[in-house]
């Protein structure tokens, strides 16, 4: 069962960043924010279901305790969002896959534990491949520059939020380890060794739920936004809320799946899960009918093959001794 759920979770996750691009209205100054609620919603009732269909004995305080993993997460989400705005999901996804790169850069500089040659292999050429989609990026940012699309304008903005993305997300990640390595060292309180994944997930989506209704009220109450459809300079209107929607329920599908898929056989599904955003970039080019220089693509392939090297290293690491 592990390369079904490797698969679906491949396709869930690919489908999400498809929605969340769909999501993003270019000309919607609120538009990050509108789908960080969203995900809110949908992660805070998951986490109530799980509390209910589980029975599990949850202490508040945990929620105070996880804050600064939860907090890392959902602002490297909600900086992702807002970079989707204007930048290609064939650009952006690669780029914010790359964080295993950046959490195995900061094990080396906090730990000073210098990894294994793949490693290093896998961080240069995921590395050598950001570096050239920022080039390349910039090259369509001057060659358009005089054109009215804002999008390129802002190009070099929008580049950096996926780059902001991974580097916050890697930071989550890295705490993530300190909290979850050890259920007997873990500052969690009330957790088992049967629990503790769930104690940290609940704790995660419960703080995005209080983060969404702050949001909310912000967006909605205080700057009198609408929830509902918006028509873009196009004219053609857009089911923005639905997408939105749409992406977060993906995204949270997408991570039921994972956790199976890596407690059933870690080392062969990591590789599936660490390409999704090749997922990402087939749909963006089908449904977005987005389209890249043979550059780009092959900077793009570039982050794609160190990411699936990190993702084999990944579940050799789990692999069972």
């Amino acid at each position: 069962m592990w390369l079904l759920y490797s698969l679906i979770c491949f396709a869930a996750w690919g489908a999400a960043d498809l929605f969340y691009k769909r999501g993003a209205e270019e000309n919607e100054k609120y538009s990050h924010l509108k789908t960080s609620i969203a995900v809110g919603v949908v992660m805070g009732i998951t986490a109530i279901v799980t509390l209910l269909a589980k029975g599990i004995d949850y202490d508040p305080r945990n929620l105070l305790i996880y804050f600064p993993v939860s907090a890392m997460y959902i602002a490297s989400m909600t900086v992702g969002y807002f970079g989707l705005r204007y930048l290609e999901v064939s650009v952006s996804s690669p780029i914010q896959n790359a964080s295993g790169a950046v959490s195995a850069i900061l094990l080396m500089i906090v730990l000073r534990e210098l990894p294994d040659i793949w490693t290093l292999v896998a961080i240069f050429v995921i590395s050598v491949g950001v570096v050239l989609l920022g080039v390349f990026e910039h090259q369509k940012e001057l060659k358009y520059l005089q054109e009215t699309d804002k999008k390129y304008k802002i190009g070099f903005i929008a580049f950096m939020m996926p780059i902001f993305y991974c580097i916050i997300d890697a930071l989550g990640t890295f705490f993530d380890g300190l909290y979850l390595d050890d259920f007997e060292k873990t500052p969690l309180l009330g957790v088992t060794e049967d629990n503790i994944e769930d104690v940290a997930n609940i704790s995660y989506e419960l703080t995005f739920l209080i983060v969404a209704v702050i949001l909310a009220i912000y967006v909605f109450v205080i700057k009198k936004q609408k929830i509902g459809i918006v028509t873009n300079e196009s004219g053609k209107i857009g089911f923005t809320p639905v997408s939105r929607v749409l992406a977060a329920l993906f995204e949270t599908g997408g991570q039921f799946a994972y956790v199976y898929a890596m407690s059933a056989n870690g080392i062969a599904a990591a590789p599936v899960v660490a390409s999704y955003c090749v997922m990402s970039l087939i749909l963006g080019r089908i449904f977005l009918k987005e389209k890249l220089s043979w550059k780009q693509y092959a900077a793009v392939g570039l982050v794609v093959a160190g990411i699936v090297i990190l993702g084999v290293l990944e579940g050799l690491a789990a692999e069972p001794q």
